[in-house]
């Protein structure tokens, strides 16, 4: 297989590489900010249990929480295996990178100093005015590097995908490998990723330089 064939069949995988990148951005960067506001809920019982459940996340691989997203119901209850290995794709790398991104906005939220909450409320603020208008915008400044930097991260677990057989960029290249007994298919792999983190590196800069106004 000549090495432009081989780029060709690996780029018909980008697409659904980006399809992972995208959604799984789409559904974790909210789902993050619901998860650490109900960690860092004054009822006790809600904040421990959003503890407990951060920790799983955080603490047991990625690649075990997709074959468990993915085969878990087929197991415990005889469900069908989904037949579009996306969806449980998606949905168990927005619930991990939900919680990564939750103790990113905990902290940016705590980093706050109290006096400006004091401040908004003698000017007549709701608790919600107060965190959309003034607590939220310098949120998201102090955590663009940590979110870069988790961003940067999905682009390579996208490979991850591989484990449940999804047709993504780097499952393509692993059967390429296999049947052409050549390491190449991973080093053009390799560039595609490369590349593509290049990219997000660039428009991730790009945003922190539009909120450089907080400074």
């Amino acid at each position: 297989m000549s090495l432009m064939t081989m780029i060709v069949k690996m780029s018909e995988g980008l697409g659904k590489t980006c399809a992972i990148f995208f959604l799984t951005l789409l559904f974790s960067l909210p789902l993050g900010m619901i998860v650490a506001l109900l960690r860092m809920s004054k009822v006790k019982l809600v904040s421990a249990v959003t503890r407990f459940f951060i920790t799983i996340l955080r603490g047991t691989p990625l690649m075990l929480q997709l074959l468990a997203v993915t085969y878990g119901p087929y197991y415990l209850f005889g469900a069908t295996v989904a037949r579009n290995k996306l969806i449980p794709v998606v949905i168990a790398f927005s619930i991990n990178y939900a919680a990564y991104f939750a103790e990113i906005y905990r902290g940016g939220i705590e980093s706050i100093p109290v006096g400006q909450y004091e401040a908004a409320e003698v000017l007549g603020y709701t608790r919600i005015q107060t965190f959309m208008r003034i607590i939220l915008p310098q949120v998201i400044k102090r955590i663009m590097p940590s979110v870069t930097n988790e961003v940067v991260t999905l682009v390579k677990d996208t490979s991850m995908a591989f484990t449940v057989s999804y047709q993504e960029m780097f499952t393509i290249g692993k059967q390429i490998a296999n049947s052409q007994t050549s390491f190449t298919p991973f080093v053009v792999a390799g560039a595609f990723y490369y590349i593509f983190n290049v990219i997000v590196d660039y428009v991730m800069g790009r945003i922190e330089k539009r909120l450089d106004y907080y400074r």
